[in-house]
C-alpha cells in the first residue's frame, strides 16, 4: 500500500472527487491552525504508477510514504 498526502488547500472539489474515486481509502487529518489539513489516499500497489501520473498531470504537489504516518509524524513535518 502505498499512502499519497496531499494539503486539503491545494484541491478543488472536483480534483479531491476524481482522486478519491481513484484511491482505496481516503482520510482527512484535521489540523488546527496554524497548521494545514492534510487528504490521505492509500493507494494499492498496483495503482500506483495511475495515481501518480495523474497527479503530476494535475500540478498536484504531494509526499508519498511507504507506511502511513501518524498524526504526530505528520505535525512534525510542518513544524
Amino acid at each position: 500500500m502505498w499512502y499519497f498526502l496531499v494539503k486539503q488547500n491545494t484541491l478543488d472539489r472536483a480534483q479531491y472527487q476524481a482522486l478519491q474515486k481513484r484511491a482505496s481509502l481516503t482520510e482527512v487529518e484535521l489540523f488546527n491552525e496554524p497548521y494545514e489539513n492534510w487528504y490521505v489516499f492509500s493507494v494499492e500497489k498496483d495503482a500506483y504508477t495511475a495515481f501518480m501520473d495523474h497527479l503530476d498531470r494535475d500540478g498536484i504537489g504531494y509526499d508519498l510514504a511507504t507506511e502511513r504516518p501518524t498524526r504526530d509524524e505528520m505535525l512534525d513535518r510542518m513544524r
